[in-house]
This record gives C-alpha cells, structure tokens and sequence, in this order.
C-alpha cells in the first residue's frame, strides 16, 4: 500500500507557532522584518519542499516522524500560500507605510495560525470548500 506523503503535526504546530509569535513580535516591537522569517520559511516550502522551520524542529521530535498525527502536504501547500500572502502583504505594508492594511493581513494570518494551533484550521477548511465546488461543478459538466 502505497503512503500519501505527510508532514508530522508537530512539525506542522511549530509553524504555525512561527508565524503566530512572529506577528505579535512584529506588532509589540514594531519590527516588521520579523514577518520575512516565517514569509522567506514557507515559500522555500512552497517552491523547495524545504521549509527550515520544519527541518530544525524535525530534530527535536522524539519519535519517528511516521508515529505522529500525519498532515497532508497538499493542505500545507495550500494554507503556506495564504500565509505567505498575507505575511507579505504585511511586510509590504508596514514597509511602505500603509500600517492599518499591515495591521489587517497580520490580523488574518495571526487568527489563522492561531485557530489552527487550537484545532481548527481554516486553510483547510477553504481547501474543502474549493474541492467541493469542483467535484459538483464536474458533475454539472458530465
């Protein structure tokens, strides 16, 4: 039986909590280039199937990585480029001085990560929600 590649959670948890902390850091200290680490993270993921949060955290694991609650990468893909929008829409705004529109791309990509540390992962959900409206369209169409 052939395995459907995944990501450990915890792996996938300690990104999240990359990207949550490095918004509240951006927002307490005002430094706005706290955002590229996550931002430069996950589009390395994106393109390179390399995200270097997930390596450096993957020596910390205690276990095999195959032994945890598995992620799918296709999902992960996904909501790293809503993360990596948003991080760089923040980035650019506080950058270029438009700080209510940073503050509302922070806002979202913070929730986000937040919820999804809490259980609930909203990417996920969208991703969901665009297979569905898909597979009934195919159906129409056949």
């Amino acid at each position: 039986m052939a395995q459907i590649p995944s990501i450990p959670r915890p792996l996938v948890r300690t990104n999240q909590w990359t990207i949550f902390l490095s918004v509240v850091l951006t927002w307490i200290t005002g430094a706005e280039w706290l955002l590229a680490i996550p931002l430069v993270a996950n589009l390395m993921g994106i393109l390179f199937n390399y995200n270097p949060i997930m390596k450096i955290a993957r020596v910390f694991l205690i276990k095999e990585g195959k032994k945890y609650i598995p992620e799918d990468i296709t999902q992960q893909k996904f909501n790293a480029c809503i993360a990596v929008f948003c991080l760089a829409g923040g980035l650019i705004s506080f950058i270029a001085g438009w700080t209510i529109l940073g503050y509302v791309f922070t806002i979202m990509v913070a929730v986000a990560s937040f919820i999804a540390i809490l259980g609930f992962c909203v990417g996920c959900f969208i991703f969901f929600q665009i297979k569905q409206f898909q597979y009934r369209r195919s159906l129409r169409h056949s």
